[in-house]
């Protein structure tokens, strides 16, 4: 997890063990995923009343308007791989809003692990990308179009610790939700019916 850089002063000291730390950066992933299942399972797919064709374009159109980049693409599959610096497709402030409203269940998880060390614990956003994976399919309202993201470490934190794929919960809700801001405002300006 990207929390790791700030605890390194405090680890340092010898507050906490490198087993304890990575006894505490499993169980946060562990949270963390249960979560991000759970938030994909309810808002990582939407059904839009437009051509395959036409939600592939769109989905395309959105993120380069969020900032990301196209990094693979497969029309025929219907596959777009994105990615950006971290904490896009938020901006920094969503980014602050969002890791505030995650930072006690974070501390709370890590703290029978690391003990005080928990409350120095902060998530930062340097060192990494957001990866968000679109697939549009054919379905019979329209086209189907599902949404994954993690997070990838291009720059090692400099303490050292291993950093995790799941963003904090919140930003996932929010990055999500902007996605699909972007792709309905796409769909209605440049889809729209007759």
């Amino acid at each position: 997890m990207a929390w790791c850089i700030t605890v390194m002063a405090v680890l340092a000291a010898g507050c906490a063990s490198q087993e304890q730390v990575r006894d505490a950066t499993h169980d946060v992933n562990a949270a963390f995923r249960a979560e991000y299942e759970t938030i994909l399972a309810t808002n990582g797919t939407r059904v839009f009343n437009v051509s395959r064709a036409e939600a592939y374009d769109a989905v395309r159109v959105a993120m380069a308007r969020l900032g990301m980049i196209v990094e693979a693409q497969d029309p025929i599959l219907g596959f777009v791989n994105v990615y950006a610096a971290a904490p896009r497709p938020l901006n920094i402030e969503e980014w602050r809003q969002a890791a505030d409203a995650d930072l006690p269940k974070l501390r709370e998880v890590a703290r029978p692990h690391v003990g005080l060390a928990a409350g120095f614990i902060r998530f930062e956003p340097e060192g990494l990308q957001i990866v968000i994976n679109a697939t549009v399919l054919g379905a019979a309202a329209g086209s189907e179009i599902s949404l994954t993201m993690r997070m990838r470490e291009v720059a090692p934190p400099p303490s050292g610790f291993p950093r995790r794929e799941y963003a904090p919960p919140t930003a996932v809700r929010v990055g999500l939700n902007k996605i699909w801001a972007e792709l309905e405002r796409e769909f209605r300006t440049t889809y729209r019916k007759p």
